[in-house]
């Protein structure tokens, strides 16, 4: 196993929560990238790392880890616990509530993916998927939870705000036909500023 975490990365995939983490925390990694079309993800090499060849993959500590969820919540707890509310501690049920919301935008997110860029023939897509997974639905459910948990969530601004932002903000805006609302925009810009963010493209191509 490697010395430094390795992150294998697809764009706007779930690897994108665990590579902004690494950088957000100033975790030294290296990232390794593959395509969901060039055959790579289903080559021998790295079948041996994700038998169903899927991203993400995280080498960290003797560990191969598949579940993005499941490499946010283990780089919390051994690189910066500081983000980390554990067993016991005040705002854990919370924490980990968000934790794995993000996950679901990330599935709403997916099925965006699949049908409206992955899926390039009409008769090859779900009219009706499409139409339940709208870009703008996805953004009204994550804005409205958003809202809710204000007050309960001061304590915990980063996961609220980077986590929705995220996966929202940065990746379902491209699926808006006319761009994202306003605000939706005003958010993705601000995002692009911090540290976690900015270093992405830089990295990730």
């Amino acid at each position: 196993m490697p010395d430094i975490p390795i992150l294998w990365h697809v764009p706007l995939s779930r690897s994108m929560r665990v590579m902004w983490l690494l950088e957000e925390i100033g975790c030294d990694y290296d990232l390794r990238r593959v395509d969901f079309f060039d055959g790579s993800m289903r080559a021998d090499d790295y079948a041996s790392l994700h038998p169903a060849g899927r991203v993400p993959v995280l080498q960290i500590d003797g560990l191969t880890l598949h579940e993005s969820g499941a490499m946010i919540e283990y780089l919390c707890e051994t690189r910066a616990p500081a983000l980390m509310r554990g067993p016991g501690q005040a705002g854990r049920g919370e924490w980990l509530d968000w934790l794995h919301f993000a996950e679901t935008l990330g599935q709403h997110l997916a099925n965006l993916t699949q049908h409206h860029i992955v899926l390039r023939e009409d008769w090859q897509r779900s009219p009706t998927v499409m139409k339940l997974e709208s870009a703008p639905a996805v953004a009204r459910a994550a804005s409205g939870r958003n809202r809710a948990e204000r007050s309960r969530l001061a304590d915990g601004r980063i996961f609220r705000r980077r986590l929705r932002g995220r996966l929202v903000g940065l990746a379902g805006a491209p699926l808006y036909r006319a761009g994202p609302p306003p605000r939706a925009g005003r958010l993705r810009r601000t995002l692009r500023r911090a540290p976690g963010v900015s270093a992405q493209p830089a990295r990730a191509g």
